[in-house]
């Protein structure tokens, strides 16, 4: 195997000279796909029997807490929420459950309530707009937001709800004013922060300024207290800032299945608990990824576009010569480790997948061979020859069916003795 035998078959950059600081701590995952990830105008809310289904596929990735919807949004929402909490206590799961409220006893007073049912504290996700944009279209003052902060922050706690304060638009918030916020948070009685990139304004260096500037802040105020980031991908930059939100000390970071929420979306969980894997900051067994998107996807009419990263069509599979040739020729050595990765970043291991080999315009001798072999047929030279002839002509790749029937009719003219006629598999190509 190449992974053994001692021969550094990849240079690793990534690795080599000055290295970004990560933190030897565990990093925490929220999961946000049945709250903030709902919140597109474009999904499908899910009936509560998926989204029971999808917080045991969250168990099964190791998130480690969930925001399980809006308890102020409405009784339906509020049920769910209770059914989903009651999930948890049944099966015991390690998994913090959530709920998302507005600085006001009206949102905050259900999650107590469904605390109670369910039988476990809900931590109480409670925000409130930060930024002078912000505050000048709301028409409040600073006063007023330490007003909200401190009234609903100390009615959760004093009825025994944890409380995670997020300060909406963080990332173009003054820094005195969340300093001012954050430590009347956090005094009466916050046990986490979060900072959100609510428009997706952040780039990565403002994000380390920003968990810096919030960590010296926690710190003087009360160092046990967590910092949470929440980021959005307006501009793209969503792995890359909640990378950076890490390297500066943020200790838990949000995402939803498919980058799903308002506007362009959150930060995409499969692409997000792939990265932390390969940097060595988790060793979460991500197998369910494709069934966690795939769920997602179908519970709320997401479609997943063929070259989306881990989970789309196209992310193990390749149809051009020269990439083929690279793959065929490590499954020749039965070579999984090497196969996994002469064409590919990410290994499909990782995920539950497996590489792939199509035949189309652009193929060689070495996708048709590939796909013979994997189909247990024997790689005669017209059979190769005809085939890849077919698939120069295509305008696609061809189908598993439309590749049989070019084999079915070159075998039965074989046995004949007759000629193959390329006409002939053109015609019985345009009748699969």
């Amino acid at each position: 195997m190449a992974e053994q035998s001692g021969i550094e078959l990849i240079y690793d950059w990534n690795v080599k000279g000055e290295m970004p600081a990560y933190p030897k701590k565990k990093i925490m995952i929220v999961d946000e796909t049945l709250r903030d990830g709902l919140q597109s105008p474009s999904v499908t809310h899910p009936a509560i029997q998926d989204k029971v289904y999808l917080l045991y596929l969250m168990r099964c990735l190791e998130v480690d807490a969930a925001d399980l919807g809006l308890c102020g949004a409405g009784e339906r929402f509020k049920n769910d929420v209770v059914v989903l909490a009651k999930e948890i206590v049944k099966q015991k799961m390690d998994v913090v459950p959530q709920s998302a409220a507005r600085t006001l006893e009206s949102d905050i007073k259900p999650i107590v309530d469904a605390s109670e049912e369910a039988g476990i504290p809900i931590e109480a996700c409670v925000f409130l707009g930060s930024s002078p944009i912000r505050q000048y279209a709301e028409g409040w003052d600073l006063d007023t937001l330490l007003r909200l902060t401190e009234s609903s922050v100390s009615f959760a706690t004093k009825r025994g709800i944890p409380v995670m304060f997020v300060t909406e638009d963080t990332t173009r918030a003054q820094p005195d004013a969340l300093k001012a916020i954050y430590s009347t948070a956090i005094r009466a009685g916050a046990h986490r922060i979060c900072a959100a990139d609510t428009v997706g304004h952040a780039t990565p260096e403002g994000v380390r300024n920003l968990i810096t500037y919030l960590r010296k802040v926690v710190d003087e105020v009360n160092p046990q207290v967590g910092i949470d980031w929440h980021g959005h991908k307006d501009r793209g930059l969503d792995i890359i800032n909640t990378l950076a939100a890490i390297q500066a000390g943020a200790d838990r970071v949000h995402a939803c299945a498919l980058g799903v929420g308002e506007r362009s979306g959150n930060t995409p969980m499969e692409i997000l608990l792939v990265n932390l894997n390969l940097l060595g900051l988790a060793n979460r067994d991500l197998k369910g990824l494709p069934e966690y998107c795939q769920v997602v996807s179908q519970a709320c009419g997401v479609p997943i576009p063929f070259n989306s990263p881990i989970v789309g069509a196209d992310s193990f599979r390749t149809a051009t010569g020269v990439h083929a040739a690279a793959v065929a020729k490590a499954d020749g050595r039965h070579d999984e480790w090497l196969m996994d990765r002469v064409y590919c970043g990410v290994p499909s291991s990782m995920v539950g997948r497996t590489q792939g080999i199509e035949v189309g315009p652009m193929s060689g001798e070495h996708n048709v061979r590939y796909w013979l072999r994997k189909h247990d047929i024997e790689e005669h030279p017209l059979l190769i020859e005809k085939i890849l002839t077919a698939a120069k002509k295509s305008s696609k790749i061809l189908s598993d069916d439309e590749i049989r029937r070019i084999v079915i009719v070159i075998y039965q003219r074989l046995h004949r003795s007759e000629d193959v006629r390329d006409e002939e598999l053109e015609s019985a190509l345009a009748r699969v």
